[in-house]
């Protein structure tokens, strides 16, 4: 078959492999609930005596049937499959996948670098977005999205489910409806960076940007919301978990446990490098160089206006393109308050994160300086007030809401297993019609624009039709 070979089986197991998370997550759920209402957790042991032993036989019963119920659905899914070649052609990707200049009109450049010569510039549309981890990524997630909508521009998306199977490494072949040579404009789902397979799937002229966020502050974001799915907590005693992961996290830490990577440079390990390397190693610098060398372009988390100003600059997009809402907000009071001392620790603990952050940080400024203090101070004010202009149009009550207080289905954010902590918003009521699409698309969370988008998530609803069952 022109040098292609198919194996049915190899093709099962490959399926089984990339949707491993799901079982295994499964069975982490089930094991913690096993080791809790049976062995070394006595208060648990006491409630199911009594009135609480049939709620609890009745919880284990539903675990089980959802662990059955995942993994047939997913092998006949996998038996179900059409043959996956086992290699992929090599069919160059075009130098650009932009639009025709008609379609895409220049405009004048404010662009530093063009500013004296008065230049014209195009609006970049070929971009990389590299979607780490807790780094307020979401939010600038939708404003990729409402800009590849407002250009008619091709994402490659995963399929089915909301990442490109993380936290395996990248591959063409987990783009919906990939074929060689396809155009695609924009990546911007979670994944496992791959750079030689990143590379053959998008244009040589692709802009790549990435968002970092300090990393005691990631870490601190990682522990609450991925803490339930790392075993090794669980035997984490007392009441903050996080404190005392960090007074002695060699303790704990478990290099080689599931979900282990989740709880340590978390930044390092989206980018597809070691996370485990000590500081001294000469593999760290390496990594930083490769990173900061593909990735021109960073936002930072805490300088999240300023990162947005610079990307405009360097983009030639319009401060219309910028406007957004912060989104996947937590509860402040399920944030852990750092004290000095444990912030130390966090990046301590974090150590190749933070020097790759601090090397980001350095650049950043110095792009800042470039730009003009005063001409930052004065673009970020504007962008302020006109998403100030947007709160007061769009949401109701101008803020925030718990998820219990969230009126419409279609603006629920995903919930972290075990609580409901991540905030939402309502959508305003007798809205112009002016604004009412922009409005709803700018609080629109990321599972629901999805799939509008079309994009199949049956894997992602699963495992949220079964967290719903189970009652986490």
């Amino acid at each position: 078959m022109d040098g292609l070979k198919f194996k049915r089986s190899s093709s099962i197991i490959k399926c089984l492999n990339a949707d491993s998370r799901i079982f295994s997550s499964l069975n982490v759920l089930h094991a913690y609930l096993a080791i809790n209402c049976f062995s070394g957790n006595p208060s648990i042991c006491w409630t199911m005596a009594g009135k609480h032993r049939r709620h609890w036989k009745s919880t284990c019963k539903r675990l089980v049937l959802g662990v059955l119920l995942t993994g047939s659905i997913i092998f006949l899914y996998c038996l179900s499959m059409t043959q996956v070649p086992l290699s992929i052609p090599e069919i160059p990707v075009p130098y650009s996948c932009a639009h025709r200049p008609s379609q895409l009109p220049s405009k004048l450049s404010s662009n530093s670098s063009r500013e004296s010569t008065g230049g014209m510039c195009t609006p970049k549309v070929d971009i990389m977005f590299m979607k780490t981890h807790k780094s307020a990524s979401s939010t600038f997630l939708n404003i990729l999205f409402r800009f590849g909508e407002k250009h008619q521009l091709k994402f490659a998306f995963p399929d089915s489910r909301n990442d490109f199977f993380y936290p395996a490494f990248f591959q063409r072949s987990h783009v919906k409806d990939y074929k060689p040579g396809m155009c695609f404009n924009i990546i911007c789902n979670h994944m496992r960076f791959n750079g030689v397979e990143v590379a053959k799937l998008l244009p040589l002229d692709t802009v790549y940007i990435s968002i970092l966020r300090d990393p005691a502050e990631l870490f601190e974001s990682s522990f609450h919301y991925y803490g339930r799915l790392v075993p090794f907590t669980w035997k984490i005693a007392g009441d903050d978990k996080l404190a005392e992961f960090l007074r002695s996290p060699h303790y704990y830490f478990d290099p080689e446990g599931f979900n282990a990577f989740y709880l340590r440079n978390l930044l390092f390990f989206d980018f597809g490098q070691d996370n485990t390397l000590e500081l001294e190693d000469p593999r760290v610098d390496e990594g930083i160089k490769f990173i900061t060398e593909r990735f021109p372009l960073f936002i930072l988390a805490e300088h999240f206006e300023e990162s947005l100003i610079l990307l405009k600059d360097a983009l030639c997009w319009d401060m219309d393109d910028l406007l957004f809402f912060k989104l996947n907000a937590r509860k402040e009071s399920t944030v852990s308050k750092l004290t000095p001392s444990l912030r130390a620790r966090a990046r301590e603990w974090n150590a190749l994160d933070w020097k790759l952050y601090q090397h980001v940080n350095h650049t950043f400024w110095r792009k800042v300086d470039a730009y003009g203090l005063q001409r930052m101070a004065e673009d970020v004010a504007e962008l302020k007030r006109r998403n100030a202009e947007m709160v007061a149009t769009c949401i109701e009550g101008g803020r925030a809401v718990d998820a219990g207080s969230i009126q419409e289905s279609v603006m629920q954010p995903w919930q972290p297993i075990g609580e409901k902590s991540i905030m939402g918003y309502n959508l305003k009521k007798n809205i112009d019609k002016a604004h009412i699409k922009l409005c709803r698309k700018m609080l629109m969370p990321e599972i629901q624009y999805l799939s509008e988008f079309g994009v199949n998530l049956w894997i992602t609803k699963l495992w949220g039709h079964i967290r719903d069952i189970i009652n986490w």
